[in-house]
């Protein structure tokens, strides 16, 4: 089967405007895109609300690689409150890329962290602006008095049970009504399972992974096939599974230089498995 003409548009890109960023660039991704032949790109920033629990060796690393990045700066005795987004700057930011490079489709965007726990202040975040592409994701989970990230889950926590928790919990995300469009990350846990509990394998989670999918498909959004980890063929045969209609492609680029990693691999994967492009290059996938 031949590949698209022409790359999936990224819908899930970081830059600078990101609090988990600091190497985040709009300027220098949008010449990367050009460079590569990417016709699209969203720019989804992160909107991330609840306080999380962070491993003293993530603070000491942060320390040494972005000393003057707010998130060291906002890290008190293992807590982490990410700074607010800024809006304007942002917006600001997009239309000066835009202007400056009229040859590719730039979409604004948001990534909204737990969308389900805190739907009143993403409420007035959405009413502010009109974004094209909002993703919801789940970053952390209960633990201790607080919430958190897989890092410090696995430190505690049995790792296989802290993924059926995360998938449980994606169960409730999308269920909730909350206005996004595409659900992110679904194998986010397994970007720091511990070499202790030996190689991760998808399988061993496959009914929580479909139930997780089903829920999904049911609420109407579409599937994230993010190009970090290699779970896409399985991923995208559960989702047709479960009669998910759209996905789309997202390389959760933090810099320049991680823009669309894996798109054509991961194109060729979802056409196999009878998903096609729109008719514009910005559009997300359909099922055929």
């Amino acid at each position: 089967m031949s590949l698209p003409a022409d790359l999936p548009v990224d819908s899930h890109v970081h830059t600078q405007w990101s609090w988990d960023a600091p190497g985040g660039d709009m300027v220098a991704t949008c010449e990367r895109a050009v460079a590569i032949g990417l016709p699209a790109l969203a720019f989804t920033e992160h909107v991330d609300i609840t306080p999380t629990v962070v491993p003293d060796e993530v603070v000491a690393a942060l320390a040494v690689d972005a000393p003057d990045h707010p998130v060291v700066v906002l890290t008190r005795e293992g807590q982490l409150t990410p700074p607010p987004f800024d809006v304007d700057g942002y917006l600001a930011s997009v239309a000066e890329c835009r202007d400056r490079f009229p040859q590719l489709r730039i979409l604004t965007g948001l990534e909204l962290g737990e969308p389900h726990r805190h739907g009143p202040m993403l409420d007035d975040l959405l009413a502010r602006a009109s974004f094209d592409r909002v993703l919801g994701s789940l970053h952390c989970l209960p633990m201790r008095d607080g919430f958190g990230e897989p890092p410090a889950l696995y430190v505690e926590q049995d790792p296989a049970m802290v993924v059926r928790d995360y998938l449980a919990e994606i169960v409730e995300l999308v269920r909730a009504d909350t206005r996004f469009e595409v659900l992110a990350h679904v194998d986010f846990p397994a970007r720091w399972w511990p070499e202790s509990s030996g190689p991760f394998d998808i399988g061993d989670f496959e009914e929580e992974f479909r139930a997780a999918l089903k829920a999904t498909a049911v609420s109407g959004r579409a599937l994230e096939l993010n190009t970090r980890l290699p779970h896409a063929e399985p991923l995208l045969r559960w989702w047709r599974d479960a009669g998910g209609a759209a996905v789309s492609f997202g390389s959760d680029a933090h810099e320049p230089t991680k823009l669309a990693a894996g798109f054509r691999e991961a194109a060729h994967l979802a056409e196999a498995h009878g998903y096609r492009p729109g008719r514009h290059p910005h559009e997300l996938w359909g099922s055929s």
